[in-house]
């Protein structure tokens, strides 16, 4: 077997800019899924039975559809349906918001119902609105709690961004597949794909042990 290990140092340019393109991914979606999976938590545990009612259709559609059928639909049917034209990484962070709010919602869900009715009974009982009582003691409790597992869906995301590279999204993924499919190389582009996935995401997996370890509630 003849091997061009030199094929990934001449290939470094690509495939660190495919590196940055994941990295982006990951943090944009997370940074827009938070605030996502919020409003839908508290849709869902809101007495309006509409906002109740169209939280429900949208977690229980996304968390239900493999990630790469959201891809996709995002990509092929919404500029159909839509009337309107995305790029290939507009199109790929609809999906992974989309895909992650709904499981983040469900987080924050169960995050808010784990504290003691009492805490929001003492909240109104000092005049505070319920509002007020949600987002001055409920969600600042519950954020503890969930921290682990919103870094656990911060991992899962970092490794699912992989996905997006159907729809030719120049993440790390793709980006090596590109040189692969020009240089014939593929056991050395697939090994060094392997490498920088696990040289960016381990770091990542031992602050998730840390954050376990520091932030989670035991009760």
């Amino acid at each position: 077997m003849n091997l061009d290990w030199g094929i990934i140092w001449d290939s470094r340019q690509v495939l660190l800019q495919g590196a940055a393109m994941t990295i982006m991914l990951t943090v944009v979606t997370m940074a827009l899924a938070v605030p996502g999976g919020i409003v839908l938590a508290l849709m869902r545990l809101s007495s309006n039975r509409l906002a109740n009612g169209i939280a429900v259709a949208i977690v229980e559609f996304f968390r239900n559809l493999p990630l790469i059928l959201v891809i996709y639909w995002a990509f092929y049917v919404m500029p159909m349906a839509l009337d309107v034209q995305f790029s290939a990484v507009t199109t790929a962070l609809v999906a992974l918001v989309l895909n992650v709010s709904a499981y983040n919602s469900e987080t924050f869900r169960a995050g808010i119902n784990s504290i003691r009715k009492g805490q929001m009974e003492a909240a109104l009982a000092m005049g505070m609105s319920r509002r007020q009582a949600m987002f001055k003691v409920l969600i600042p409790q519950a954020a503890r709690r969930i921290l682990p597992v919103l870094a656990s869906t911060w991992i899962s995301l970092f490794k699912d961004t992989s996905l997006v590279s159907v729809i030719a999204v120049s993440e790390l993924a793709y980006a090596s597949m590109q040189v692969r499919a020009q240089t014939f190389r593929v056991l050395e582009m697939l090994t060094a794909m392997a490498v920088i996935y696990w040289l960016m995401g381990y770091p990542q997996a031992k602050l998730v042990d840390w954050i376990h370890r520091k932030y989670g509630v035991k009760e």
